[in-house]
């Protein structure tokens, strides 16, 4: 059973484009850089990831504790991010022109939801942030107060493994009558449950290397597109929107 209620489908779009938050929309994972600056540190961080990539953990388990390790009041939290967190380059043309087409654009994060808006707020206006369409874990408050001093994120799916099952967000429109063309974007072990469920799925990497997710998807075999930043999303979606197959796209760019 769901722990949030999920949104109403978009049961008419012909593309429905859904994307992770921290790391593939932004320039940084939020969450990542509260554990890193004010929680148990980016080596136990990351030693846990790889916990959860091998399947010697899942990942509700993992973040929770990460989430744990930061002792710092929830607004402070939102500061922070605030000021520490940008856009990748290409998101707002492409936002915009999925806005214009009338493509759905659907944030789908393991964070939590207040966070997002709060950063969304800072970067892209009050206005157009309450457009967003966001599916995500919350927080709860537990200092006695109720003002955040302490506080616990609250799962979408807290019987899953992931804590929000990021699938549930997919694989509802596979079955609807007249199906969309489904997108998924993301980067990281938190995307793993929604990798196998897309008609394209974009995997975004590092100049560096690969992230987690693609590296998941190499080693399973699952079909994706590396991208470095959504300039790239947007030329290969507007591909797709033309008349090009989702199989021809992934083809052609491996």
């Amino acid at each position: 059973m769901s722990g949030l209620p999920q949104p109403e489908l978009h049961k008419d779009a012909k593309f429905v484009f859904l994307s992770d938050w921290d790391g593939t929309i932004t320039d940084k994972d939020s969450n990542d850089f509260l554990v890193d600056n004010l929680g148990f540190g980016a080596e136990q961080r990351k030693a846990d990831n790889v916990k959860v990539l091998t399947g010697e953990s899942n990942f509700r388990d993992e973040f929770r504790s990460m989430m744990q390790s930061v002792k710092v009041p929830y607004e402070e939290c939102k500061e922070v991010l605030r000021q520490n967190i940008d856009l990748d380059p290409g998101f707002l043309e492409f936002y915009t022109w999925c806005k214009e087409n009338g493509i759905p654009l659907i944030i789908v994060s393991s964070g939590m939801a207040p966070i997002i808006r709060a950063v969304l707020e800072k970067l892209v206006g009050v206005a157009e942030a309450s457009q967003m369409e966001i599916i995500a874990n919350d927080v709860k408050y537990t200092d006695p107060e109720g003002k955040g001093t302490t506080w616990d994120i609250v799962y979408r799916h807290p019987e899953s493994g992931f804590g929000h099952d990021k699938s549930q967000s997919i694989i509802p429109y596979r079955s609807i009558p007249s199906r969309p063309t489904l997108f998924f974007a993301g980067d990281g072990v938190s995307d793993l449950s929604a990798a196998r469920h897309a008609d394209l799925l974009f995997t975004k990497v590092k100049p560096e290397g690969n992230t987690d997710l693609a590296t998941f998807c190499d080693r399973e075999g699952i079909p994706h597109v590396n991208f470095l930043d959504f300039r790239k999303v947007l030329t290969l979606v507007k591909e797709v929107v033309a008349g090009k197959s989702t199989e021809q796209v992934i083809k052609e760019n491996q």
